[in-house]
């Protein structure tokens, strides 16, 4: 079994999930504890979504502690209480999600880096999401929210709108040890944030995206952008990513690196690099090559540039032509900022 969790959500009217809540996810599981719990729920085979009410909670609970797993059998036992819709999720091989909870735990696995950006199969998840108002009242369909808002004020009460989106915020599901984050609407669920990582107010992480750790992001690590440690995003740089005109190539930024304020790479960089702040790096820009001499020598497409390291990224102030070099100074980044994130 690759992955299993119990979770409390939201529905619509019409029974259609908006969100799932799940609080202890397991990444591939102890047999023993899944074969508990399909036998107790009564779950077929395979990758499977299985609704259960409060008054199942007991047995299940049972089961889960029979089969030696306390944790679990204490939250089955804790759901018992809940008035919300639950469910349990198997997920017996990675695949394309096919229902809404299988998306949710996908993104809480990542979350919770129990996985890394790439390491479970999202495709398809845009079309199992619904565009939802997230409000101060929970998830609300965005169908059914002039309905919602009457109600709220009918009982004299205002129903704040915090954003319409098909994702929540990460910190409402997950906040992961070790993490400081200036501004947790502008980190998605399905963000991977390593110990260490600061996401500093303007700084924005998507899901299945994030930082190893430590780190400073104060720019945008766009959906499938992975940074290695020890590096920092500048204020207002951006990472291209998959879903931003990048095809399939997979950006990744390595350890050691510096992306300056408003810069921005459209190609993956290797360790220790540093783009200059305002510098836009895309795959087919032309970059002039400069030799340890501080010689000319050549001129070829950044692609050409694609994973290595030691590169220092340039613009000419004198031609503003794109120039690079080796980068010598990289190793010397922020080690006390680092060192208390």
């Amino acid at each position: 079994m690759l992955s299993f969790a119990l979770g409390i959500g939201t529905q619509n009217t019409q029974g259609d999930w908006l969100d799932i809540y799940y609080p202890a996810p397991l990444f591939q599981p102890d047999a023993s504890l899944t074969d508990a719990a399909q036998k107790a729920l009564d779950a077929p085979d395979g990758n499977a979504a299985v609704s259960f009410l409060p008054e199942d909670c007991p047995t299940l609970a049972r089961a889960l502690a029979d089969a030696g797993h306390a944790e679990q059998a204490e939250l089955a036992e804790a759901l018992g209480a809940s008035r919300r819709p639950l469910v349990a999720m198997f997920i017996d091989r990675d695949r394309p999600p096919q229902t809404a909870p299988e998306v949710y735990l996908k993104l809480h696995l990542l979350s919770h880096r129990l996985v890394k950006p790439h390491g479970v199969d999202l495709t398809g998840m845009f079309g199992l999401l619904r565009n939802i108002a997230w409000t101060d009242e929970g998830p609300v369909d965005i169908e059914e929210l002039p309905a919602r808002r009457l109600k709220a004020r009918l009982a004299g009460r205002t129903l704040r709108v915090d954003c319409v989106d098909k994702f929540p915020k990460m910190a409402d599901y997950v906040v992961p040890r070790g993490v400081r984050i200036g501004d947790t609407s502008r980190v998605r669920l399905g963000a991977y944030l390593g110990e260490g990582t600061t996401v500093m107010h303007e700084g924005f992480v998507n899901f299945n995206a994030g930082s190893d750790g430590p780190g400073m992001i104060e720019g945008r690590v766009s959906a499938g952008v992975t940074v290695g440690k020890g590096s920092d995003l500048g204020g207002g740089c951006s990472t291209m990513g998959t879903l931003s005109g990048g095809g399939n190539i997979v950006i990744k930024i390595g350890e050691g690196c510096l992306i300056g304020a408003n810069a921005g790479i459209g190609i993956p960089l290797g360790d220790r690099c540093t783009v200059e702040a305002g510098l836009y790096v895309t795959a087919g820009a032309k970059v002039t090559l400069i030799d340890a001499e501080g010689s000319e020598a050549g001129v070829v497409a950044a692609r050409a540039l694609a994973g290595q390291s030691d590169l220092l990224l340039r613009r000419s102030s004198q031609n503003g032509r794109i120039e690079c070099l080796t980068n010598k100074s990289a190793v010397a980044l922020n080690e006390a900022l680092h060192a208390h994130n």
